[in-house]
């Protein structure tokens, strides 16, 4: 018997919240056109505005979704002015998104990618607000992105380069390895921008077997690897599940204990 083909996947990363309506509307406008799609939340919960946390958290996501997964991105400061909407291949996924920088983090790792403007109108809703075009263009466009439809029929091809933002990255220098919060999760924890592989990495060139890790004037000594054996109210260090160096308390916000966020630096030396 033939295997019989998933239904589309399509996610909703946004910084709408889910006080009002705007999210559950979206997800109306999807299924009108698609009634067969499966619909993941990712979040919703960015801080408003906030680009560079959503680029940060849809990279942290997308590569747990199956290929031809449809990603829809709404933070968009910039609703209503000229900037481009767009629906980019990359990876094997589609992203529809703002062209302002949330894609960020998915076309750095991507070898190639094509993308396209949302100009065929005919597939937006027949009454566009200048004000939610997550609703009125996006989520539309995402849903006949997701029942087949080639992005070279949504409009005409991207020229030039899409918007993109410096990606924090781990400095090495003569102190040590310099590392940078780039954010803070909803328990407190401080998540940087060292990968397990580049701190193993500095610790060979460096030939530096312990060390301690400095968050202001806070020393952490070792690296856990998990929450469980630390004491209520400790801090400690540890590699999250993004595969990143977070600095954590054990029961509590590391943000709020060291009075720090995203930016910060945490300092990793060698320790004779």
């Amino acid at each position: 018997m033939a295997r019989q083909a998933a239904a589309p996947l399509i996610t909703l990363l946004s910084d709408l919240g889910t006080e009002d309506t705007y999210v559950g509307v979206m997800k109306a406008v999807i299924l009108g056109i698609c009634p067969g799609a499966r619909i993941v939340d990712l979040c919703h919960d960015i801080a408003p505005q906030d680009l560079q946390q959503a680029a940060f958290l849809l990279d942290t996501a997308w590569g747990y979704c199956p290929e031809r997964t449809v990603h829809v991105v709404v933070v968009d400061p910039g609703v209503g002015s000229e900037r481009r909407l767009v629906a980019a291949e990359a990876r094997g996924h589609y992203f529809v998104a703002p062209d302002n920088g949330v894609l960020t983090y998915v076309l750095a790792g991507a070898r190639e990618h094509a993308a396209f403007c949302l100009e065929r109108t005919d597939l937006f809703l027949p009454d566009v607000s200048q004000t939610f075009h997550g609703r009125d263009i996006l989520a539309p466009v995402a849903a006949h992105v997701a029942l087949g439809m080639p992005l070279d029929e949504l409009g005409s091809e991207v020229t030039g380069s899409l918007e993109r933002f410096p990606i924090s990255r781990p400095v090495f220098d003569e102190s040590g390895l310099v590392a940078h919060v780039v954010h803070v999760d909803r328990f407190g924890n401080l998540v940087t921008d060292l990968t397990e592989a580049d701190l193993a990495t500095w610790q060979r060139e460096v030939g530096a077997d312990q060390f301690v890790i400095k968050v202001g004037d806070s020393v952490i000594e070792e690296v856990r690897v998990a929450y469980a054996g630390a004491s209520p109210g400790e801090l400690l260090a540890l590699i999250g599940s993004s595969g990143r160096l977070e600095i954590a308390l054990n029961l509590g916000s590391a943000a709020t204990c060291l009075g720090v966020g995203a930016g910060a630096v945490v300092m990793v030396e060698s320790r004779a």
